[in-house]
């Protein structure tokens, strides 16, 4: 076979077989593809579009580029939760010690960013000493210690992924659901679930951009992980907004830990938090319905349980020990923290939450080439709600950055793509539906 075919096969629009996705994924992992013949297939993917069989052949293909994880030696629920991406999601960051807390273990497999959507790697990179790529050994034994880690692809895990991952986000193939649905699952499935829940997101900020796109996605990825094997369900959340009250990399780490704490927790970041909890461990099995999963998970977060959980991943896989007590002593801090308030007075009506995630981009915290260092230290805080009151004394949000060009960039960027309104709107709710 040659690689150049089966591009040229799909770019045609016929329907490849599962031999020549295995082939074209083998030389993925060992070289022998080029990086742009990857970007040539994943663009006639995007355009093409992959029916079912092929989605699940590309799925299984790159989970079996590497190991496939089994945990024999634990004796409860191996679960884990995963999100389409968005803007100011740092969700993983909490739910995986509350889910550990609760006696589920997580290995939890991660992304950096892509696109607009920022990486939850990346906001564990802006922890001194914290070791997101250890080797397999480490993971394991972080997981089975700690009840949760979350980290990179290592070598060895879906390696084929993170090569196509890397030039999805920098080639404009970021937005379709069998590439989506494929690398998303390849690690997950990698990792050696029993059970999957996913966050999928749609709206002006995800990926996906109306509920009937969400729903697709939903229904592809429920349906290919549970045909190989893994209980999966999804929650469709609303993305019209930024998620929590900050966005960048080490100030969303910064909110994750006072959230474990009980300081300052957004509602809708706490719904949708404890939605997608209860609901992976009534999944799993662990309680009979939602209801009673939330109270451990509730009982668990006022005990401190959760957030030493946290605080125990931390310290195993390379961070300070006294991380989560005290997180402002070791995360960077930008030079230039500053507000920005709105051109008019009035409700939050609308934000373009794509533009605010690429603006992030803007201010170093996000990617434009694959091998970019990023500045973990900009972002957003205090970021506005829709319905809120704005004016010149309540900022729309204050910005992280590491000069007065860049705050002025970003202060610009959130005058023009947050609207405000006399009236107050209508909220949307902040999950749509389930999808099993």
């Amino acid at each position: 076979m040659l690689p150049q075919e089966i591009i040229r096969k799909k770019r045609d629009r016929a329907d490849l077989t599962v031999e020549e996705i295995n082939f074209f994924i083998k030389g993925v992992t060992d070289g022998t593809i080029a990086d742009c013949q990857i970007g040539s297939f994943t663009m006639a993917a995007f355009l093409n579009g992959l029916n079912e069989e092929e989605t699940t052949a590309l799925t299984l293909a790159m989970r079996d580029s590497g190991d496939v994880l089994q945990w024999p030696e634990l004796n409860a629920p191996v679960v884990d939760k995963h999100s389409s991406g968005g803007v100011g999601d740092k969700v993983s960051l909490m739910l995986a010690p509350m889910l550990a807390a609760a006696g589920v273990y997580v290995p939890m497999i991660s992304g950096r960013g892509l696109g607009h959507s920022g990486g939850t790697l990346d906001k564990l990179d802006s922890i001194p000493g914290y070791r997101s790529q250890p080797g397999n050994d480490l993971f394991r034994a972080t997981v089975k210690e700690v009840g949760c880690a979350i980290i990179g692809q290592t070598g060895s895990l879906a390696p084929a992924d993170k090569k196509i991952y890397a030039i999805r986000d920098v080639s404009a193939t970021v937005e379709s659901i069998p590439l989506i649905t494929a690398s998303i699952l390849s690690k997950k499935l990698a990792a050696g679930l029993n059970c999957l829940i996913m966050d999928l997101k749609f709206g002006n900020g995800a990926f996906m951009e109306n509920l009937d796109d969400g729903r697709k996605l939903a229904r592809s990825i429920v349906s290919i992980a549970n045909k190989a094997g893994t209980k999966t369900k999804a929650l469709l959340t609303d993305m019209n907004q930024v998620l929590g009250a900050t966005a960048g990399n080490a100030v969303e780490v910064k909110e994750a830990v006072d959230y474990l704490k009980g300081v300052n927790v957004n509602p809708r970041l706490h719904e949708i938090t404890m939605r997608l909890a209860a609901g992976l461990l009534v999944t799993a099995g662990c309680f009979a319905d939602e209801e009673e999963a939330a109270r451990r998970l509730q009982a668990d977060l006022d005990s401190g349980k959760s957030l030493e959980t946290f605080a125990r991943m931390v310290q195993k896989l390379g961070g300070p020990s006294d991380f989560a007590e005290h997180p402002e002593k070791y995360l960077p801090a930008a030079p230039i923290i500053k507000p920005v308030f709105p051109l008019s007075p009035g409700y939050v009506e609308y934000m373009h939450t794509r533009n605010i995630g690429l603006s992030i981009i803007g201010l170093k915290g996000g990617r434009t080439t694959p091998d970019q260092k990023l500045d973990y230290a900009t972002g957003y805080t205090g970021f506005c709600q829709i319905g809120d009151y704005v004016d010149e004394q309540t900022p729309l949000a204050f910005v992280h950055a590491a000069s007065e060009e860049d705050y002025n960039f970003a202060a610009d960027e959130l005058q023009r793509n947050i609207v405000t309104a006399n009236e107050k709107p209508r909220l949307l709710p902040s999950v749509a539906e389930t999808v099993e």
